[in-house]
């Protein structure tokens, strides 16, 4: 039988439908707590609830362990985000644990001549390990701060990554903190924050069961957001109405289920967007009333250039780039004027009457639709001004069931932790940042500080790019790194590697905390041994604000630790003999959950979880604090937008959604913010009551906007930061596919996953293969003006990319694509443009 498109479609959600019921498990609400101590015991198996380690999909699991170890991980009907189904990663998610090289000691590197290879690294204890890195942390502080960096994780857990920007941001007040989470959403964050001042969605997951239309713009969720894309499939099983409209750079399995692919040129995604939005000005199809009550009309610095060059972020465009200015929505419509259908035809390569048929989509009110975007869209030159709230709030469809625009989170806490935590540069903890001083005074409130203690840190520090081009010259001395694999997630690892002329990578003192012996540890002076998911307790926010923990199922293996511990050796070590107000440095900030002398946390690692949580949603619960209070009311900073729950609540509740509030004694969820209704039923109804406005509308108030009003910014299109050309005449993108997590160094060690995909492959177009006399599993070099990697050729590949165009995954460590990639990044967010790296390719 020919297996069209729509079998495909329906066969493939029948049985993701089936898997998910199949993994249903009655009753699992009784399991809520039983973690901590009791499940390392031997004896009975025991099962804890908890979350997936990998995607920002933030699936629930149930965790089975026997005789100290994970027998079998299923869905957990009960966590709202993936109601029991997981994705083929999560179910092999207990073999994750359990590769042959799991670290278990630690290990110090004597001769740094050995940087790049496997060899060089001696075991030794902790003592010596702690002794070596503190040491090395508290000279380079005390020398000169600006030499010293961290750089974290979207997958580092929330608690873990409080203390980490606790530690750098108040203990040694040092903004050279940032995570990998730059590399993914930091594009996604900066246009939250420029439209809505707030991040993340207004909506939810729940939004894919009420919609009529999904618009997918560069997102192939198939591969990275699976389960996300079930429910997709399912819902358009359950409707034949239902509409999918994927807007992409090349064929993927996500555009499998579409109804119209439009495939772009690459960059051109803003000219098509702002074509929708002048047709709908230009044709009177938009919600006048919404506009009225709800919009303000921006504009900002344009023709910002290229940040490729080191000196771009000092120089006068670079620091013109965040500008804005109000205008009219006559002037609004006047700059959108030029984008006809046919010159965002001319630009992108996509049909005029294609880019009509979605402006018509977003027009007719009778139809919710939903747009979801994510590494397409971000990782991208212009990743900041790529929004698609233009179009959504000119059209009313914003915060709204079915009916938004949601950025689809790569990492399983990028939310819960980088950017709520604020473990960026800039930020400090619950959309605040460390420029406002009264976000400083806020936070000192908080953390007990003296008056003005935080000012030291009102300059943002290095952003991850910046870090890393200071590291390879010479001007980091210290870097500690956790929960990432730099040495192949980094793009220009060229340069970064010190595989060119800049040495300066193995000059620096560098700390990897790891789980298993990946390339970074190759670079590491030191590296320590840590704990691993569910052998400590902790918890991580996914990308529909769902915070969710996963709670201990076994120990480590070995001498592996938590990496909380290790941060509070550290820190004790290096604030050793500072004060605070006149208190030792490292009690003030850490003793009421860590023993200093004892070495030691005060309580089970629920406990810790619990203490540390407590003092975090102070942040979003002034009334817990009578200083933070008064500032919160004469600030109006309107914290209670961000509102937590106690730490318990999001055990027994198997997660919970922000803002959380307290009804008749009960905390509720809240799933569509700013939505006016009944906190019952999901809406924002004590948000809207407290700062916001009824009877607007579209029953919605962007209460943490500016006059109320989010901004639709005009922004042009401008070209990529390179395009093909003689020399490099091919596009070249990367991302993920569905069985390999990020690097591979976690699902590389899972067998089934492995032997599922054990290659990164090149996928070419089959007339370009032809073209240059390549086939199916030739080598071919791959060269860039940043570096070059040597690479098997597919034209079978998950991907089908147009003539000019490919494409390869970065799980592989062999083949190391990164090395090609440029370090180019959005001006305004600065994350990295993975997606438009031009090449040449060269049979070998």
């Amino acid at each position: 039988m020919e297996l069209t498109r729509r079998t495909f479609v329906k066969s493939t959600a029948v049985a993701l439908a089936s898997a998910a019921a199949a993994g249903t498990m009655a009753g699992c609400s009784s399991l809520a707590g039983t973690g901590g101590d009791a499940a390392t015991s031997g004896g009975d198996s025991v099962k804890i609830v908890g979350v997936c380690r990998f995607c920002g999909c933030g699936c629930g699991v149930i965790v089975e362990a026997k005789d100290g170890k994970v027998i079998s991980v299923t869905g957990d009907p009960e966590n709202g985000s993936s109601r029991g189904l997981n994705c083929v990663k999560g179910y092999y998610l207990a073999g994750a644990l359990y590769g042959e090289d799991r670290l278990t000691t630690p290990l110090i590197r004597d001769d740094k001549s050995t940087k790049g290879t496997p060899d060089g690294l001696r075991e030794a204890t902790w003592d010596e390990a702690l002794d070596l890195v503190a040491g090395k942390l508290r000279d380079t502080w005390k020398a000169d701060k600006s030499r010293l960096a961290f750089w974290g994780s979207g997958q580092q857990p929330i608690v873990e990554g409080y203390c980490t920007a606790k530690f750098w941001k108040a203990g040694l007040l040092s903004n050279n903190i940032d995570p990998n989470a730059r590399l993914c959403m930091a594009s996604a964050v900066v246009g939250f924050m420029n439209v809505f001042q707030t991040d993340e969605p207004a909506g939810c997951y729940a939004d894919i069961d009420e919609t009529d239309v999904f618009v997918t713009w560069g997102a192939n969720m198939a591969e990275a957001h699976p389960m996300l894309y079930s429910r997709l499939t399912a819902r358009k099983l359950a409707d034949e109405a239902v509409r999918h409209y994927d807007v992409t750079t090349m064929t993927t399995r996500t555009s499998a289920s579409a109804d119209k692919v439009l495939t772009f040129r690459p960059g051109s995604d803003i000219a098509i967007a702002n074509a929708i939005a002048n047709y709908l000005i230009v044709n009177d199809k938009y919600d006048h009333d919404f506009v009225t009550d709800h919009v303000q009309f921006k504009q900002g610095t344009e023709n910002i250039g290229n940040a490729t060059d080191d000196g771009y972020d000092k120089s006068d465009i670079g620091q013109a780039v965040d500008n804005v200015e109000p205008i009219t929505f006559e002037a609004f419509a006047a700059r959108l004027a030029p984008y006809t259908l046919e010159y965002a035809s001319e630009l992108s390569g996509v049909p005029a009457e294609d880019i009509q048929e979605l402006a018509e989509v977003f027009a007719d009110k009778s139809r919710k639709v939903l747009s979801l975007w994510t590494m397409g869209v971000n990782q991208h030159n212009r990743g900041t001004w790529m929004n698609h709230y233009n179009i959504h709030l000119l059209t009313g469809r914003y915060a709204r069931p079915g009916d938004g625009a949601f950025s689809l989170t790569g990492q399983p806490t990028a939310c819960g932790t980088a950017r709520e935590v604020g473990t960026f540069s800039h930020r400090l903890p619950a959309d605040l940042v460390v420029k406002n001083p009264d976000h400083r005074r806020y936070t000192e409130a908080i953390w007990d500080l003296p008056n003005g203690y935080l000012d030291a840190i009102e300059k943002p520090g290095y952003h991850t790019v910046k870090m890393f081009r200071e590291l390879s010259k010479g001007g980091i001395d210290f870097l500690w790194s956790a929960h990432n694999n730099w040495a192949v997630s980094m793009p220009n690892l060229t340069r970064f590697l010190g595989r060119g002329d800049l040495k300066g990578i193995n000059d620096a003192f560098i700390c990897v905390s790891e789980v298993y012996p990946t390339l970074s540890c190759q670079y590491a002076d030191v590296v320590l041994p840590a704990a691993m998911w569910v052998e400590r307790e902790g918890a991580f926010g996914n990308g529909e604000r769902r915070t969710a923990v996963f709670e201990k199922a076994v120990d480590a293996p070995g001498e592996a630790k938590w990496d909380l511990w290790m941060l509070m050796e550290v820190a004790k070590r290096v604030l050793a003999g500072e004060q605070i107000g006149g208190e030792d440095a490292f009690d003030h900030l850490f003793g009421a959950w860590y023993d200093a002398e004892a070495g030691a946390f005060k309580g089970t690692d629920r406990e810790v979880c619990s203490s540390i949580w407590e003092e975090y949603r102070t942040f979003s619960n002034p009334s817990l604090n009578p200083d933070a209070e008064a500032i919160n009311a004469e600030a109006k900073l309107k914290m209670e937008a961000k509102q937590l729950a106690p730490y318990e609540e999001y055990i027994y509740n198997h997660g919970l959604t922000w803002p959380v509030r307290e009804v008749d004694g009960k905390w509720l969820p809240t799933l569509w913010r700013f939505c006016d209704g009944p906190q019952e039923d999901g809406f924002d109804q004590y948000g809207v009551e407290t700062y916001g406005e009824h009877d607007k509308a579209g029953g919605v108030s962007f209460y943490k906007s500016a006059d109320k009003k989010p901004s639709a910014v005009f922004r042009p299109w401008e070209p990529p930061a390179e395009e093909p050309s003689d020399e490099y005449p091919f596009w070249f993108c990367t991302g993920r596919l569905l069985e390999h997590w990020h690097t591979g160094s976690m699902t590389r060690r899972v067998p089934e996953l492995n032997r599922a995909l054990p290659e990164a492959l090149l996928d070419m177009n089959p007339a370009d293969c032809e073209r240059l006399g390549v086939t199916d599993g030739d080598r071919v070099r791959l060269t860039s003006r940043f570096g070059t990697c040597d690479i098997t050729v597919s034209t079978a590949g998950r991907t089908r990319p147009p003539a000019g165009m490919v494409f390869a995954p970065f799980f592989a460590e062999e083949t190391l694509i990164n090395l090609v990639v440029q370090d180019t990044y959005c001006p305004l967010s600065k994350e990295p443009d993975f997606k438009k790296t031009c090449v040449s390719i060269e049979k070998i």
